[in-house]
């Protein structure tokens, strides 16, 4: 093979991280010259790491957003023709049947769907349509892909499918010292200031609101703390209102969404992530590869606890019980640099993980040649 094979990867909204930060992640990692990533992005994406993409080889493909549903299938389908993709590999879960039906009607001859997600409470409009694809979603893949077992199970029920780790750089997760005091200086935080940390887009799934009253409760029995959220979205605004109407602005830093993101955690001294739902939650992974301890809701997979470092507690117990659990683990850190309480973390290492997915799209491309 004298030109690697390209691989239609379609991530939906490219916005800064999520899903298509995992691709980008396994896309710096796997052999270039075997396997080559073109990007089908919606249009309306607003975080495109173009320059990056290019200089590594690939394409980037602008589709009309697929909530104009008639367009994104007609685009779709036109360039499947005309780019002739052996693969197409689609990670916008429930909605993957809509581009997969596109790329089946083009002769794609491997089509594979890739669950990130799931469904959770409260969402009613978001999930009865999630409930709906779930019906289709095995008609037009030819292979399906998972980040866990449990967001595998939950789309796919009992069909087989493969897992590929959201796995990332350990070493650049790594904690260290000298970059903790200066990203603690920059937040305006001491040896001693509690620094409590949550990153994600600021949707309703990540439950960042939530958080909001249950870090006011926590500074009220500790004046010397501060949270930290990084990421942006829709409800940015109404956090930012809610936390000058709560009283602890001045107590929360706001953001946004950064590159930099392994250094935020060195700040950190405790990793809170009370989400409605999720696929997996990367993000706990990553803080606790930095060594920090991890509070989960129990709508976070199990799977996600690689560590000693990582507990859950359920929504229901409301403010007093996050706040009391999250008040109760910071007299109980455990040493950030102790390898044992990181055992399990290895099946996230992206040097592991990248040249799974390469064999498995050599596979898939043999079959077809």
């Amino acid at each position: 093979m004298t030109e690697p094979i390209r691989v239609a990867q379609i991530v939906g909204k490219m916005v800064g991280g999520g899903v298509e930060a995992v691709v980008m992640n396994y896309y710096r990692h796997i052999d270039r010259s075997k396997v080559q990533f073109d990007f089908l992005v919606d249009s309306d994406s607003t975080l495109v790491p173009r320059e990056e993409i290019e200089s590594l080889g690939g394409r980037i493909f602008e589709i009309p957003p697929y909530q104009h549903a008639i367009e994104y299938q007609r685009e779709l389908q036109s360039l499947f023709t005309q780019e002739g993709w052996k693969i197409v590999h689609s990670h916008i879960n429930a909605l993957s049947v809509f581009p997969l039906r596109a790329a089946k009607k083009a002769g794609v001859p491997v089509r594979i769907a890739h669950s990130h997600s799931t469904s959770g409470k409260g969402e009613f409009a978001k999930n009865a349509l999630k409930g709906f694809l779930k019906l289709f979603s095995t008609r037009y893949p030819t292979d399906l892909a998972a980040c866990t077992e449990y967001a595998g199970k939950w789309l796919f029920g009992s069909s087989h499918f493969t897992v590929f780790n959201n796995a990332i750089d350990l070493s650049s997760f790594s904690f260290n010292r000298s970059i903790r005091d200066e990203q603690r200086a920059g937040l305006g935080a001491q040896d001693d200031t509690l620094v409590l940390g949550n990153i994600g887009r600021f949707i309703p799934q990540k439950n960042q609101l939530f958080l909001l009253d249950v870090f006011k409760a926590v500074y009220a029995q500790n004046p010397d703390s501060i949270l930290v959220i990084c990421g942006d979205g829709k409800l940015r605004p109404q956090a930012e209102e809610k936390a000058r109407s709560l009283g602890i602005a001045s107590a929360v830093r706001f953001l946004g969404q950064i590159s930099n993101v392994q250094d935020v955690y060195q700040a950190l001294d405790l990793f809170v992530l009370p989400s409605l739902y999720e696929g997996l939650g990367m993000v706990a992974i990553e803080a606790q590869v930095s060594g920090l301890p991890c509070i989960c809701s129990e709508r976070v997979p199990n799977e996600v606890a690689l560590s000693g470092r990582c507990s859950f507690v359920p929504l229901s117990a409301g403010i007093e019980g996050w706040s009391n659990a999250i008040l109760t683990t910071r007299t109980d850190v455990v040493n950030r640099s102790d390898p044992q309480a990181s055992l399990g973390l290895e099946s996230y290492d992206i040097f592991r993980a990248a040249p799974k997915l390469e064999e498995y799209y050599l596979k898939l491309f043999e079959t077809v040649n």
